[in-house]
């Protein structure tokens, strides 16, 4: 029989890596709309994923909406607040169906995102293709930056 030495950390931090995976899995389930328990989702809400991206003379933001369609979607712009209203309706009425598993989300979301500048709300425009919403927001004049030349005397 070989001789293995102990050492008491390696088990220590090899206990502590697997409570750290565990708390991650356990937030990652509830910030993205619910706790996953033996397979079943308890509900708290739809949240459509989105990202913001800033390119010099505008703002765009795209949302994934699969199965939502564009008139059960509403975008305002107040001030530099941008927000997104809608819809994702189950087209079944659940009472009429006898479901082994449900794991596809519906209802209503709203989304708020304050952009960092002002923009030109009058020149907003906003497309729907493939599932994903793109929202294009121009800036403001004043929020763009400009170049000045150096002179050297």
């Amino acid at each position: 029989m070989a001789l293995t030495r102990w050492n008491p950390t390696s088990d220590l931090s090899t206990g502590l890596f697997d409570m750290q995976r565990d708390m991650n899995r356990m937030f990652d389930t509830f910030f993205r709309g619910g706790m996953q328990d033996e397979g079943n989702y308890y509900r708290t809400g739809w949240t459509p994923a989105i990202d913001i991206a800033e390119y010099e003379r505008e703002y765009r933001v795209r949302v994934e909406l699969p199965g939502v369609s564009k008139d059960d979607v509403r975008i305002t712009m107040q001030g530099n607040i941008l927000t997104i209203r809608g819809e994702k309706k189950q087209h079944e009425d659940p009472k009429d169906l006898n479901l082994h598993r449900s794991e596809r989300w519906f209802g209503t979301f709203q989304r708020s995102f304050t952009l960092p500048t002002t923009v030109q709300s009058d020149k907003i425009e906003a497309s729907y293709e493939n599932g994903i919403l793109t929202i294009t927001c121009p800036k403001a004049e004043e929020a763009i930056p400009k170049s000045i030349d150096v002179k050297v005397k």
